[in-house]
Order: C-alpha cells, then sequence, then structure tokens
C-alpha cells in the first residue's frame, strides 16, 4: 500500500508553548478541534460544528472545505427536519477513507497484528510466531509480520501503531526490552524508512491504557496492569496517560517485591514482580502444581496458592501507588483465566490492607472489555493522535 491521498502529519506539540502562536499554528488547532468533534461526534451541520467548537462560521465553512478537499469530512446529505426553511447538511468523519495498521508485541510466543477502521475496529488480523527470537532475529520477525499486515490493508493506510513491551521514547526508541532482546532498538525509524509509512511505537500496556480512554470510555484517574510476556502498567490521569520523565513511568514488571528474594527474572534480578506474574511464568508455576497433585482436589488447592500468591504481590506493589494518587480504579489487561477471580481478589484485599480504608474502601479493580484488542486499539489511537490530532 502507498499513502497516496493521505492527510498531512500533525507534528507532536509542547504543552506549554515557548514561542509566539503563528497564525498558522491557530489554524492547525481549529483543524483539530473540528476533527476532534467530529470523531467524536459525528453527524453535525457546520451551525452545529460553529456553536460546539466556539468558532465562527466562516472559519468552520473554510477548514471544512479544506478537510472535504483531503478525503477526511464527507457530506451525508441533509438533516431530517419538520421545520420550514433550507434542512442542514450533515456532516461526519469519512470513516472508511483510511485505514490504519497496528501491531502488538507483547505477547509472549506469537506477535500480533491488524488493520482497524479509524473507529478502532478491528477488519483482519495476522500473526507471527515469536519462536524465542531475540534481538535482530525478533526485529526480522516484526519487520515479517508488519508487511503481511499492510498487504491486506484495503484502503490508503493512515500510519503504523506498535505497542512493545519495554521502555519506548517519544522517537520510538525501544530502550530495553529483556524479553526480546533488545536496547536502544530504533525500531520506529527502521520500519518508517522500510515500509515510507509514518509509523508511531508506544509501550504496550501505554498503548493499552489508551484504549482504554478513547474506545473503553474511561475518561477518569485509573490504572492499568497489561500483563503478558512481561508486566507494565498505563496510568490515566486526568484524562491523559502519563508516560515520565524519561519515559518509564508504569515499568513495575522489574521492581523487586518483598525481601525474600523470589523467582529469578529475565532481566537478572530476583522476585521482580513479572517473576510472579507474567503469563510464562504463571502458566508453567501451574502446570507443574497440576503435574505433582495427588489429586484434582489438590491441584485445585495447588493453583488457587500460587494465584494469590501472585495477586499479593501485585497489590503489594500497587498499594502505594493507589493511596499517593487516591486511584478508585484498577484495570487488569491479560487471560482472564489467570487474571479474573482469585488472582484479582487478592490484588484488591492487599490494596486495601495496605491504605487508609476511608480513601480507598471504593477501590474496584475490573478486567478490561476490550480483550486480546486492547494494544491494537491503543496503538492505533497513537496513529490517529499524530496523524489527525483527534483520539
Amino acid at each position: 500500500m502507498t499513502t497516496t491521498g493521505a492527510p498531512r502529519m500533525i507534528q507532536d506539540r509542547a504543552l506549554r508553548p515557548t514561542a509566539k502562536v503563528l497564525p498558522e499554528h491557530i489554524r492547525l488547532n481549529n483543524r483539530t478541534l473540528v476533527l476532534q468533534t467530529l470523531y467524536r461526534t459525528g453527524l453535525q451541520s457546520r451551525a452545529d460544528l460553529a456553536r460546539e467548537t466556539g468558532l465562527t462560521r466562516v472559519t468552520v465553512s473554510d477548514l471544512i472545505s479544506e478537510l472535504m478537499g483531503e478525503n477526511l469530512v464527507i457530506e451525508l446529505g441533509p438533516r431530517q427536519e419538520s421545520r420550514p426553511g433550507k434542512p442542514a447538511t450533515l456532516l461526519d468523519i469519512n470513516r472508511v477513507a483510511f485505514q490504519i495498521i497496528s501491531l502488538d508485541l507483547s505477547g509472549h510466543t506469537r506477535l500480533r497484528g491488524a488493520v482497524l477502521s479509524l473507529d478502532g475496529a478491528v477488519l483482519s488480523s495476522s500473526g507471527v510466531e515469536l519462536a524465542g527470537a531475540r534481538g535482530e532475529a525478533a526485529y526480522e520477525k516484526v519487520a515479517e509480520l508488519l508487511d503481511q499486515v499492510i498487504a491486506r490493508a484495503t484502503a490508503p493506510i493512515l500510519g503504523v501503531g506498535i505497542g512493545s513491551p519495554g521502555i519506548v521514547d517519544r522517537a520510538g526508541v525501544v530502550r530495553n526490552a529483556p524479553n526480546l532482546g533488545w536496547r536502544d532498538q530504533p525500531l520506529q525509524d527502521r520500519l518508517q524508512n522500510a515500509t515510507g509509512l509514518p509509523v508511531r511505537v508506544v509501550n504496550d500496556a501505554n498503548a493499552a491504557v489508551l484504549a482504554e480512554h478513547s474506545f473503553g470510555g474511561a475518561d477518569h484517574d485509573l490504572l492499568l496492569v497489561k500483563v503478558g510476556h512481561g508486566v507494565g502498567a498505563g496510568l490515566l490521569i486526568g484524562g491523559r496517560a502519563i508516560f515520565g520523565e524519561r519515559f518509564a513511568a508504569g515499568e513495575i514488571g522489574h521492581v523487586v517485591v518483598g525481601t525474600d528474594d523470589g523467582p529469578l527474572c529475565a532481566c537478572g534480578k530476583s522476585g521482580c514482580l513479572e517473576a510472579w506474574l507474567s503469563v510464562p511464568r504463571l502458566t508453567t508455576a501451574i502446570q507443574a502444581a497440576t503435574a505433582a497433585a495427588a489429586s484434582p482436589a489438590d491441584a485445585e488447592v495447588a493453583i488457587d496458592q500460587i494465584l494469590t500468591e501472585a495477586g499479593r504481590r501485585l497489590g503489594i506493589i500497587l498499594a502505594p501507588v493507589v493511596g499517593a494518587l487516591n486511584l478508585l480504579e484498577i484495570v487488569l489487561s491479560g487471560p482472564p483465566e489467570l487474571l479474573d477471580g482469585t488472582l484479582s481478589a487478592a490484588t484488591v484485599e492487599t490494596i486495601l490492607s495496605r491504605t487508609m480504608a476511608t480513601e480507598t474502601g471504593d477501590l474496584t479493580v475490573r478486567m478490561t472489555e476490550q480483550g486480546e484488542d486492547i494494544v491494537l486499539r491503543g496503538a492505533a489511537v497513537m496513529v490517529l493522535s499524530a496523524q489527525l490530532g483527534v483520539s
């Protein structure tokens, strides 16, 4: 696929302007405001948009003409009105004009990719087996998957979004991803140069919390814990994802839990949360307990103990965060057969026992409703934000 007809990229903007606001910046902000309003509400007339955004009708009409010329906005026909006079023409984002490519690199055995609509719906999906690949071999797997997914697109591609494990900076460099054997991997630049498409790379847990915000309706403060090949967290405060000064906010997987050493982690330390909670570690422990049990009842007790201990370790890590930020919701993303029930209950119990009950008594820990596509959808949010300024 090519980017022929794709809209121009909106560059990252500082939260606090340090220079004079130029007329072109004002126009860009107005354009973004119109697109965001249409993306979220749809079916608006030009007059509706002027009222909703506070812009003049002349400005709105001018911007709509520009956006229609780029095939980003379409007219849907007249509004059905009973009052006299010419009915207003309704507008919407052209939701089928472009598609988004997303990759999820967080799986412990398989890398996943998909073609998504502008509304975050998965249109087609692909995957490649990781087969223990690390370092450059892992990169080749990613490049292979990306080629497969691009070939399945049926409309111009708006951009590529990738959710990767590990610490990812603003330039899309994976600074450290122990499970993939990556250190200072310039993933964004390499794939952008290889495909000629706009690429955005973000940490997988941060992608997941963006999906929860944009497609899950979460506009309040929350912490999302992503459990897969590794363990990470995404933090949403005041409707904004928090990445941290060194892009490592939410890197709870390699925080040592307790003082009892614990199992050896892939990073070289002992007792990291990931060593207790990651999908490979939990799966291996459960299989070993089942094989060693004298009866199904004994196996059930052993599995319950494993999940309870993993939940307790997660609660120990999260309690200070919940207390410091006064969070009332934690979302879990990962295999529900492992996380839902015993493990999540132990997490809540541990957090409540380690914080002020009067401030955290309403705490809820729930599974995401977005299932295994949450990272794919969150990576698509990064593309929408970078290319169109909407989310």
